[in-house]
Order: structure tokens, then sequence, then C-alpha cells
């Protein structure tokens, strides 16, 4: 233990990946749909996955944890093979891209955007270690590529045919080659106030290619099948994400334990007053990891506290709002996000019937579930201004993140991280102009006092 312990944050990270990895491939075979693994892969693969897609209900549960486990160890072997050196950015690249792999992402649509950054790597003369994270965000709009490779432009799915697929391998390049630029100028357009930093340049792409492949040349924009199908959504095994995710993330905490995390370590990481944005370096292996059992659990048991339905999408997304534990986020400050979502649920459920309204935004409605996951990424805002102004952001990530999916035709996997983008667009500026961030604020207590002592 002392030897992991003491491991380069790199090694660590990358052991992390690959723990993760062979969970989902031992969990597979477990399922009680085992027979139909390899049958429902080749679903998964070859169905639309248009937001939203449950495939525990295209592909059965063997085959989703499988295509999970199997992006996992890719996604392990090109840190490996490039020889990447995984920090906190790759964390949240790796978690985020594992958790869209029960609704969105797969074996195959993965690759036509990663080949695009493979393409700019060779061009700008840039090795493909330094660029393996961008090569994972670039899947977040793997959605499309899909849709490109079996049904554009009909609203049926006509199976793979060459066109579509040239289709698909073209602007998956063009994707991948341009988002290396789009993912190293994100952070001064929100200032590091979105943890999902890569959602701005993904989702302005998918907002572009909506308005070029559907909008302007007239071809309708095909369902997802949870518009098609509503009853795929209650395909949900609660006690199966429950076991998974409990011995999981409870494994991740016993470990941290055995390799030396204290209660006051993992305390320290809570009630930091700086904005820490990598956990792994500044708190050290066992604390970070403790940050991924004790921040798994919490996201788990507020789900189950809500009522969530344990499809695979809210199966998926609590990994992908788990992909921030080590770029910024915790129970401590994402706590005010989760409140926020809570009470704007509670008064807009009030207010809708009396403007005559159909209120169909609970707390525990699968959009707002899906929501709330990527407004954690917004939990910078409540470490540097304070729990009030989290909260605020998070009632206005509520307000809008049901309304962005129409800019993009819902093939955005980073849909919310987007809705985050736009947040701190409109917020951010008026916090910056009207009001004191929290250092500030305790400098002015502090300057008032020793102007009253003399």
């Amino acid at each position: 233990m002392k030897k992991i312990k003491n491991l380069p944050e790199s090694s660590f990270l990358l052991l992390l990946f690959g723990f993760f990895s062979f969970a989902f491939l031992a969990a597979a075979p477990l399922m009680p749909d085992r027979a139909e693994i390899f049958s429902g892969l080749i679903r998964i693969v070859s169905q639309s996955s248009k937001i939203s897609t449950n495939y525990f209900a295209v592909g059965g549960y063997a085959a989703t944890f499988l295509n999970m486990g199997l992006v996992g160890v890719l996604m392990v072997a090109m840190f490996a093979i490039f020889g990447a050196k995984p920090n906190n950015a790759s964390t949240l690249a790796f978690i985020l891209t594992l958790g869209f792999c029960s609704w969105g992402i797969n074996i195959l649509n993965m690759w036509p955007s990663i080949f695009g950054v493979m393409v700019y790597c060779l061009v700008k003369k840039e090795k493909f270690g330094a660029n393996v994270n961008a090569m994972l965000f670039s899947t977040g709009i793997a959605p499309l590529i899909t849709d490109l490779m079996i049904r554009y432009p009909h609203a049926e799915v006509i199976g793979f045919n060459p066109p579509g697929v040239v289709l698909a391998l073209a602007v998956g390049l063009i994707i991948g080659f341009f988002l290396p630029a789009g993912l190293a100028h994100s952070p001064k357009v929100h200032k590091g106030f979105d943890l999902y930093s890569a959602a701005l340049p993904i989702g302005m792409t998918a907002f572009f290619l909506n308005a070029t492949l559907f909008k302007t040349l007239g071809v309708a924009l095909p369902k997802a099948l949870s518009d098609i199908a509503p009853e795929s959504m209650q395909v949900a095994p609660q006690a199966t994400v429950n076991i998974f995710c409990g011995v999981l993330f409870g494994t991740c905490v016993v470990l941290a334990l055995l390799l030396g995390c204290r209660p006051k370590d993992y305390w320290k990481l809570l009630t930091d007053p700086a904005l820490v944005t990598n956990f792994s370096s500044t708190y050290g292996n066992a604390t970070f990891l403790m940050n991924v059992g004790v921040f798994g659990l919490f996201i788990l048991g507020y789900y189950n506290l809500i009522g969530a339905t344990f499809n695979g999408i809210t199966f998926g997304i609590i990994f992908c709002m788990l992909a921030t534990c080590n770029s910024g986020s915790h129970p401590g400050n994402v706590w005010p996000i989760m409140l926020g979502y809570f009470v704007a649920s509670t008064v807009a459920g009030w207010i809708a019937p009396l403007v005559g309204g159909t209120f169909t935004l609970a707390i525990n409605a699968q959009a707002i579930v899906v929501g709330l996951c990527y407004a954690n990424g917004l939990s910078p805002i409540a470490d540097k201004y304070g729990w009030r102004y989290g909260f605020i952001a998070a009632i206005m990530h509520y307000l809008l993140v049901t309304s962005v999916p129409a800019l993009h035709g819902g093939y955005c996997l980073y849909n919310g991280g987007f809705t985050a983008a736009l947040i701190c667009l409109i917020l951010v500026p008026e916090l910056e102009r009207f009001f004191k961030t929290k250092d500030e604020r305790k400098e002015a207590k502090a300057a008032k006092k020793t102007t009253n002592a003399q």
C-alpha cells in the first residue's frame, strides 16, 4: 500500500482508471441477461444514441456494462500507448466519457472524432500523448456520428451505409481537428467557473452542425428513443445500480483508508478556503481517492433520496458528476447546487398551475436529474463567492437546461455543461461587477477590525 500511496500522480490515476474499467468488465458477466451480452452490444452500436437513449433498454444490462468496460480499457490503452501523463483534466475526461457509455458513447462511434484529434497532432506536429484528453472530450458529440452512419438524412434507422459512414468519418475528423483550439480558448470565456470546460466548444460545434445538417437543408430532425418509446426509460435496475456503485465507491473509501487517509486529511479538503482545482496533486493520492469514494456515495445517496429512476442515463450521470472529483467538486461545495435545484423545482411546481402551465420538471424528472449533474460544474462559483451564489447559479441552470437541447438538436452529450457555460456568461460578469469574493469580504472584515482597534 505504501508503494501505491507514493506513486506519481500520473501513475496513480492510470491505476485508478484501470480499476474502474476492470470493475465494469467484471460486472458484465454477472448480469442476469449475460447470454445476450454480445448481441446486445451489437444493438448498442447499431442503434441511435441521440440523447436520451437508455442503453439498458437497447442492449441490456450485461452489454451496457461490457461497453463501458471496453471503452474504459481503450481509454487506458491510449494513455499508456501514447505516453500520456494523466492529471486532473484526465480524470475529468476519463470518468466523464465512461459515464456516457451507458447512454451515448460506444466502442464504434467514439473513433471518428478521436481520429480527427490525431490528424491535428500530425499537422501541428504535437505529440499524441499531450492530446489524449482532447481525444476523449471529442466523443461528446458521438451521438451525431452514429446518426450520420445509420439514418441521415432519414428519420428512421436504415442501417450502416457507405455514404453515411463516409459522412460520419468526415464530420468526426473535422470536429476532432478543430477541438484542441476550442478547448484551449474555453476557460477564457467562462473564466474557470465551469468545470465541464470542454462542453462549450463541443456544444457550439453541435449547435453549428445541427443548423448546417438539419435546419438549413430542411432535413427533419430525427427523434430520440425516449421520444419514440417513453417506456424505454423505465428499464431501470435500481438494485443493480445501487449495489454496483455502493461496492465500487465503498471500495474506494476502504482503499483510501488503507493508503493512510485520515478523517482530518479529508476534512481539510472539504474546508480548504482556497479554490483548489487539482486534488490529487494538492492533497495526495489517498485523500483524493477518499473524495472519489465519498463524493460518489454522496451522489448516489442524493439520487436515491429524490427517487430518481436508475436507467442507463441516470446510472451514467452518477459517473459524469463524479468526473469533477479531481477538478474542484466535493460534497462541501456541491450541496448549494443541489439545494438550488430543489428550491427551483419546488417553486416552479407552485407557480406553474397559477399561470395555467403543465409542470413536468419535478426534482426527480429525468431531464432535471441529468441537469443537476452538470450544474455541479458551477461549484467554483460557490467556492469563490460563497454558497449563496452557487445556490443562485443552480436556480438559473435549472431554468435553462431543458431549453438548450433545441440548439444542438440533442446531439451534444455535454448539454448540461454547455448550459453551465451559458450561465457563466450571464452571471459571472455581474458577480465581478457587483459582489465581493469570499477572500475580498474576509479582507474587508479584517481591515474594518483593524480600523476599529485603532
